[in-house]
């Protein structure tokens, strides 16, 4: 009889056949991934838990132009990449998570002055519509009538507190339509979640704004710099000895860096 294999054992066997296995693969269409093709057999579990892993990350683009527009009625769980069914999530967190929703109102009111409640209402049509009230006028308004800012602060609200979240969130330029003043609060907000405990996300954030590097400390940075040569080469603003010490004295990060001191050598 041949020797049988359970859990664990299985799976290492089977990777260390996998490790002295070499084959060539042709791909018929060059623009697809390897990952893509390899991560669905079954004869390359580490691959297909790579591609699971990938598959896991959420990338934003929230456009608030998207976000105004009024989805289909329906609870969803997680806010997509563009935000356009961010009142299907609200109307979830409304039904499944409400002190989590409750603390995500808390944080709106004490960010942006004036926002009192938000809450969703179904037309007859079925479609979605978000509600803000800001305490002055008996009749909300509605998504479409508010401003970039209010809308991004809240979706980036909502995306923390998503009761089960990707591992790795990636979130491009938060700062675009935000008031300057309203970067420091947000950069505080990604840094509460990410915490490096178990279950707690990795977040990855792109900015082109010097105020919102002011909010980071210098082993939070990461410079991406394309060489000569065509590769993108990473370092840490920790790494530069000149910023640490100017930031221990006292100087804001995002204008060492608007200074051109995160170019130094």
């Amino acid at each position: 009889m041949g020797k049988v294999w359970a859990g664990e054992e299985a799976v290492e066997a089977q990777e260390a056949e996998e490790d002295r296995a070499q084959e060539a693969v042709e791909l018929t269409d060059l623009r697809q991934l390897g990952i893509a093709t390899l991560g669905t057999l079954k004869a390359h579990p580490r691959i297909k838990r790579f591609r699971d892993f990938l598959k896991g990350w959420y990338l934003s683009y929230f456009h608030p132009d998207v976000a105004r527009s009024i989805p289909t009625a329906g609870t969803q769980r997680h806010l997509n990449e563009h935000g356009d069914n961010i009142g299907n999530v609200v109307q979830y967190m409304e039904r499944e998570h409400k002190d989590r929703f409750q603390a995500i109102l808390n944080r709106i009111v004490a960010k942006i002055p004036g926002v009192m409640s938000i809450r969703t209402a179904v037309t007859e049509d079925k479609r979605v519509l978000l509600q803000f009230n800001d305490g002055a006028f008996a009749d909300p308004f509605y998504a479409g009538q508010m401003s970039d800012g209010t809308l991004k602060i809240f979706a980036y609200l909502l995306l923390m507190e998503d009761p089960d979240p990707p591992p790795f969130i990636c979130i491009e330029e938060p700062e675009n339509g935000l008031y300057h003043r309203l970067l420091d609060s947000l950069a505080s907000e990604f840094r509460s979640h990410a915490t490096g405990k178990k279950n707690a996300p990795q977040i990855f954030v792109t900015t082109h704004q010097p105020y919102f590097v002011d909010a980071l400390s210098p082993k939070e940075v990461w410079l991406l710099e394309k060489g000569g040569d065509g590769y993108s080469k990473v370092r840490r603003a920790s790494d530069i000895e000149l910023v640490r010490n100017l930031v221990d004295e006292g100087l804001p990060l995002g204008g060492l860096w608007y200074s051109n001191y995160l170019d130094a050598r």
